[in-house]
């Protein structure tokens, strides 16, 4: 039997769980952002973390790479990075007279797109076929990812110059948008003294198998979700379209991210369904990326979790029952 499996008959909370407690060795004070992480990967989707540099953005996905006995791979983007050096080109060979294929990086379990809005849009949509369809395609020969294959973008959002905004399809295809801030100063503390003789990362041991989190990734979608509970995230998505500050909602997209996350998210709280908490929960994270505010909103200094939190709040919840 596979040590990750989800099932109504057992708590699931153990095996995410200790994929957390692995990862804090070496990323002190960041549970809710870690937990956030692996609801992505566990979702079936991937991440986009925005944050100032040396916050730990790398360390958290070479841990979490780790941690999974995973295949880990980083790009470093570049304005004169092209579509080839990601998904990876064929090579003529004069001695067999036969072209063979050079993998890009994109063959990964852990892929870090490092500064993903440094690079033109040409190169970035490069990656939406293996976001969205888990393979790549290159001189018409199409070839599957590895499983699980899983995306962490990270961008700096205070240097503007000589950066390419991700065009919202791009943004769309990211599960999930977080932040992991500074750390208080007893934290720092902390960091300071775990690195001190030693990179802790060296020596982290992996607590799951590649396999485990692809059996987690399946029966994630054995999390029950009750229709009231899709009725409240219609809800929620309905009311981002509705909003008069808000000039794009989003999509149908969103709403299936929100299901998704949420029934991820109950592997870590021991539960085969969902309520509405996961759901107010996970909301801003995974909506706010995908919101255009009205031009003069922006200008007055609006922000897209500001919007939300509002709906959030006005939004009815539904009231508990069992629909199953």
């Amino acid at each position: 039997m596979s040590m990750a499996r989800i099932t109504t008959e057992r708590n699931p909370a153990g095996l995410p769980q200790d994929l957390v407690e692995n990862i804090t060795k070496v990323m002190i004070g960041k549970t809710e952002a870690i937990e956030l992480l692996l609801v992505g990967l566990i979702g079936g989707g991937h991440v986009l973390i925005e944050d100032v540099p040396g916050v730990g953005k790398t360390l958290l996905a070479k841990a979490l790479a780790r941690s999974i006995r995973g295949v880990f791979r980083r790009i470093q983007f570049t304005p004169d990075l092209l579509p080839a050096d990601i998904t990876g080109f064929n090579v003529y060979n004069q001695q067999t007279a036969e072209f063979s294929f050079q993998p890009g990086p994109v063959m990964a379990n852990v892929l870090l797109a490092d500064e993903i809005n440094r690079t033109v849009p040409r190169t970035q949509a490069s990656l939406l076929e293996s976001m969205e369809e888990y393979q790549v395609t290159v001189d018409g020969t199409t070839r599957k990812l590895p499983e699980p294959f899983f995306v962490v973008a990270t961008q700096n959002p205070i240097e503007l110059e000589g950066t390419f905004p991700l065009p919202e399809a791009q943004l769309d295809r990211f599960l999930l948008k977080i932040t992991l801030g500074y750390p208080d100063s007893r934290q720092e503390v902390d960091i300071m003294e775990r690195f001190q003789e030693h990179d802790p990362l060296t020596s982290l041991a992996p607590v799951l198998q590649t396999t485990d989190i692809v059996a987690l990734q399946e029966d994630r979608k054995k999390i029950k979700v009750s229709r009231s509970i899709k009725q409240y995230i219609a809800d929620i998505v309905g009311a981002t379209r509705q909003n008069k500050h808000i000039r794009f909602g989003a999509s149908p997209r969103g709403s299936l991210g929100l299901m998704r996350a949420a029934q991820a998210f109950c592997a870590f709280r021991g539960r085969s369904y969902v309520i509405p908490d996961d759901i107010k929960h996970l909301a801003i994270p995974v909506l706010a990326h995908r919101l255009i505010l009205e031009d003069p909103e922006k200008l007055k200094g609006g922000t897209k979790r500001a919007f939300l939190k509002n709906i959030l709040e006005t939004v009815p919840v539904p009231v508990h029952e069992n629909q199953f």
